[in-house]
């Protein structure tokens, strides 16, 4: 499968996508000596922010360009190349820990039973992802510009509510300890190519099929689609709706 991530676009213009996940680090609260493994790592800085705590930390991700840039920022941390929905890595993990990965994961199932498979029994799956009804308005606006322009849309993302991803967590032996989600609206760096860098980054899947001379004036489309609900105070922003779980694995697995 094609690497689409850009890291560089990453680092540069989406830092927020980590620098948010200050608190969901003090739910890890991870420990000296721990094994933890940062399921989805990209450019490795919340790995890094793991081992400040002294735990030794695997960073894993499946883009070959996000793990040499996280190699590169962090030289002296493991990362490793890896399928979220069937990694062969060796453990027992006392803690996996996930932030802004899962969603593009729709085999949920698939992603927790190897979670399962790396824990130790009573090892904690600490993550967080984007829950039902996140970046709704930015969905509907791509949804209706793509179909519009006579091409069918693949939305890439799995956006699920609480109940349903306790759901699936609990019929593989996890335990939830605390889920909630959370409005987050975040404004996004450039303050006029803001939303063109966020769907450049992460809507790409979007536009599957469109030959990449249209897709400037569909970005565009959607821009002006947007201009009303999403600009504010001269930037962009993005309408957010986090899901974040804190499960254990049940002891007797």
């Amino acid at each position: 499968m094609a690497d689409r991530w850009d890291s560089s676009l990453y680092d540069d213009r989406h830092s927020f996508v980590w620098k948010k996940a200050g608190d969901l680090l003090e739910l890890l609260d991870p420990k000296p000596g721990e094994r933890v493994l940062d399921l989805g790592c990209g450019t490795g800085h919340l790995t890094a922010k793991i081992a400040e705590r002294g735990a030794d930390v695997t960073g894993l991700d499946s883009s070959a360009s996000m793990v040499a840039q996280a190699r590169q920022n962090y030289p002296k941390l493991k990362f490793v190349l890896g399928d979220a929905r069937s990694f062969d890595i060796a453990g027992p993990f006392d803690a996996v820990f996930s932030n802004a990965v899962l969603h593009w994961i729709p085999e949920a199932g698939g992603v927790i039973d190897s979670v399962s498979r790396v824990l130790r029994a009573g090892g904690r799956f600490v993550l967080e992802m984007g829950g039902k009804g996140n970046v709704g308005r930015i969905a509907t606006a791509l949804d209706a510009v793509v179909r519009a322009a006579g091409y069918s849309p693949r939305n890439p993302w799995f956006y699920p509510s609480a109940a349903e991803y306790s759901t699936l967590l609990e019929a593989r032996g996890f335990e939830i300890e605390a889920l909630w989600t959370i409005e987050r609206w975040t404004k996004l760096d450039h303050p006029e190519k803001g939303l063109r860098e966020w769907l450049e980054m992460f809507a790409g899947p979007w536009f599957d099929g469109i030959a990449a001379a249209e897709r400037p004036a569909l970005i565009g489309e959607v821009e002006q689609r947007l201009r009303p609900q999403l600009w504010c105070d001269g930037f962009w922003w993005a309408d957010y709706r986090r899901l974040r779980v804190v499960a254990r694995r049940d002891g007797n697995l």
